[in-house]
């Protein structure tokens, strides 16, 4: 469905010009959920936002069901199907909840826009008519958007660490909106979490280290690697057991 064949992103830093991406060789599948981990700087991010056109590649190809769209900017590409949602959504003062689908899904219909709430845990009752500001938490906020982007009925959907400034409740319900989002849709979702219970909902893992893909894995092994380190960990162990100050991990 979507590829990236030797995808090479290089971006003017104060310093003059970074390469950010090489040699990127990516196959994403319809209807899979991939989760992209890694190390902090390691080049996610870089990733979903050439996926998105946020940035565009120095170097190599971007495929989209066969189409080239290496060299389309972010409203092409969100006519095709690809969307993004921010780590941190945006607040749109005077914009209500109602207004925000109908202009994502091109349609005022209500029922459909009530229905697009409940698959995000939300009331309709209680939402649609809310201003989109400061009054709304981060939870909420995510799971509007995550409910515009059902909307769209997208092709690629690519979520930057969704988890991000929301409570335990809110988490747990963001978790049930992707696996509802892979039932009911064709949708391909791309999550960059370190979170274990979204690397639980991966069809495949792909591990971003160096500007590079490190390896492309199930989350089988992902999760047994986690529980090795939990089991090894000495520190870990001694915080839970409340242990000393000089714990330290062998």
């Amino acid at each position: 469905m979507l590829n990236m064949i030797n995808v090479d992103v290089t971006l003017e830093g104060d310093e003059g010009q970074v390469e950010v991406l090489k040699e990127i060789n990516l196959t994403l599948e319809e209807k899979k959920i991939y989760v992209m981990t890694g190390p902090n700087g390691g080049g996610k991010s870089s990733i979903a936002k050439t996926i998105m056109g946020i940035y565009q590649p120095s170097g190599g190809q971007i495929l989209l069901d066969g189409m080239d769209i290496t060299n389309k900017g972010i409203t092409e590409r969100a006519r095709l199907g690809i969307g993004y949602a921010f780590q941190m959504p945006p607040r749109f003062k005077g914009m209500k909840v109602r207004d925000m689908l109908t202009l994502a899904s091109g349609s005022a219909n209500l029922a459909n826009q009530c229905d697009l709430l409940y698959d995000v845990g939300l009331c309709s009752q209680d939402y649609l008519d809310r201003e989109i500001n400061a009054s709304f938490s981060g939870g909420e906020l995510k799971r509007i958007e995550i409910a515009s982007i059902l909307a769209r009925n997208l092709k690629v959907a690519v979520f930057d660490e969704p988890e991000a400034g929301i409570d335990l409740w809110s988490f747990q319900k963001l978790t049930e909106t992707f696996e509802n989002l892979n039932a009911k849709h064709n949708t391909t979702i791309v999550i960059i979490s370190h979170q274990e219970r979204i690397l639980r909902l991966a069809d495949q893992v792909i591990v971003v280290a160096n500007g590079m893909i490190d390896e492309i894995t199930g989350k089988e092994e992902i999760l047994s690697e986690i529980e090795r380190l939990d089991s090894e960990c000495r520190c870990r162990q001694d915080c839970i057991k409340g242990g000393p100050e000089n714990a330290e991990c062998n």
